[in-house]
């Protein structure tokens, strides 16, 4: 437990009028507020019906009590959740009331934070909670359930486990030199290392299609005027988002919609036509459209696959080093079997062939996104990952190479024990074992305030 002597309480229900509304409660004064608020501290964990009254005695609400006693409930501490009504004046009052009491309101996250500080979860599990709240797909609920239950902690503290055997064998042969133990020409510390980096590039895998799944990826559309864009947005998102014409130029601004691929979130921005023009707010439009280049995961270029008139390359030259790029041919619905098979025989540089208006060839575009950004086929296995967890897993990996490259180069065992060290500093960071208390901060402060 962390001594804490205050209370905190917040609305732990979404904003707005509903027929259920819960204020939750968390600190050593619990059992008083509930026996000035309600008359009675319910039995651990039944459910008690009771009137919420003021200071006065008049009934503010009606519903009912649960009392967590610490330290079985979420944060540790004890906990007592008051589920009345849902209207946003009823539970005001009711906050007003159990902070006269001697509690105060909750910082963003403060309860997840105080179950992370009291040992009952870790930080990745503590993050997983609001993952799971802000989740845009079914995928990615059931890969923060994943890791809300500690199939990502799991594998981490494994990782630790195999450097914390690795590390006792090194510093126990440089301690100990009398003993004879010539860990330089022991070829299995040079396996052991070899297969921890193993394990790191899996889970950096891992990680990356769990960041995937939480925050999906920037698919911008670009291409000439009346190449098809705004059929293909329509297309992807299953509705008519954008206004389709045959005049050049329609869209004058990025539209854009937030799609599900397979389970992953794509945040779809359909661009202005790329050309050189004279209109004012067409200019706008294509200099917002490069612009919208700059943040893009992909890039899908789409040509009117029956338009011979070239010009792709240099639309081409536009994307931004590092994004990648699917070229698209669309409208193959207005070209006869024989013309098509002519078209993509000649054509070396388009990936898929579709037409947006009738649907042909989209699955295979979904596939080539998916394929693009490195998921996997299945995500069943997965579990919700954030960039702070990449780029630690990214640390680590780096400082096994490191060490191993100083002992088979150096045969600096020193040298190896302190890459090892630090790679194991990286993974504490994930699980928050490591973690500097600004940057804990920082983390629980992005939850809901009830939470």
């Amino acid at each position: 437990m962390t001594g804490r002597t205050d209370t905190i309480c917040a609305v732990a229900t979404p904003p707005g009028a509903g027929g259920l509304g819960i204020v939750r409660v968390s600190g050593p004064e619990v059992p008083g507020i509930s026996n000035a608020l309600t008359g009675v501290l319910p039995a651990p964990r039944h459910a008690t019906l009771a009137d919420f009254r003021d200071v006065d005695g008049e009934v503010i609400d009606s519903g009912i009590v649960l009392y967590f006693p610490a330290p079985h409930s979420f944060t540790g501490e004890h906990v007592l959740e008051l589920q009345g009504h849902g209207g946003m004046h009823v539970l005001q009052l009711l906050m007003k009331r159990v902070i006269s009491l001697g509690a105060r309101a909750a910082r963003p996250g403060e309860f997840s934070e105080r179950a992370y500080l009291n040992d009952k979860l870790d930080l990745v599990q503590a993050e997983a909670i609001a993952d799971l709240i802000d989740s845009g797909s079914d995928a990615a609920a059931r890969a923060a359930q994943r890791s809300l239950q500690g199939v990502f902690s799991a594998k981490i503290h494994q990782l630790q486990e195999e450097l914390t055997s690795l590390r006792v064998f090194v510093e126990a042969a440089i301690d100990f030199p009398d003993e004879e133990i010539d860990f330089l020409a022991e070829s299995d510390i040079s396996k052991r290392t070899r297969l921890a980096e193993n394990h790191v590039r899996t889970l950096l895998t891992g990680a990356r299609q769990g960041r995937l799944l939480r925050d999906g990826i920037v698919l911008a559309i670009i291409g000439r005027p009346n190449a098809g864009k705004s059929s293909l947005l329509n297309a992807l998102s299953g509705q008519e988002s954008a206004i389709v014409t045959e005049i050049p130029g329609t869209t004058r601004d990025v539209l854009r919609e937030q799609i599900d691929i397979d389970g992953i979130p794509v945040h779809v921005a359909d661009t202005a036509g790329i050309r050189e023009t004279i209109d004012p707010i067409e200019a706008e439009g294509v200099r917002r459209a490069r612009q919208t280049l700059g943040s893009a995961d992909i890039v899908l270029l789409i040509r009117d696959a029956a338009d011979s008139s070239g010009g792709q390359e240099e639309l081409r030259a536009e994307v931004p080093a590092g994004v990648s790029t699917i070229t698209v041919s669309n409208k193959i619905d207005l070209l006869t079997p024989h013309k098509l098979q002519q078209e993509i025989e000649e054509d070396k540089h388009a990936q898929v062939w579709i037409s947006a208006r009738t649907g042909q060839g989209m699955d295979d575009l979904r596939k080539r996104i998916r394929e693009t950004v490195g998921a996997a086929d299945h995500a069943e296995g997965s579990f919700s990952a954030r960039q702070r967890h990449i780029d630690a897993l990214k640390r680590c990996g780096n400082h096994l190479v490191a060490g191993f490259e100083a002992m088979e180069k150096f045969q600096a065992g020193e040298l190896l024990a302190e890459e090892l060290r630090l790679a194991q500093q990286a993974l504490g960071e994930i699980t928050g074992e490591m973690l500097p208390n600004d940057l804990l901060g920082e983390i629980f402060s992005s939850f809901c305030i009830g939470k």
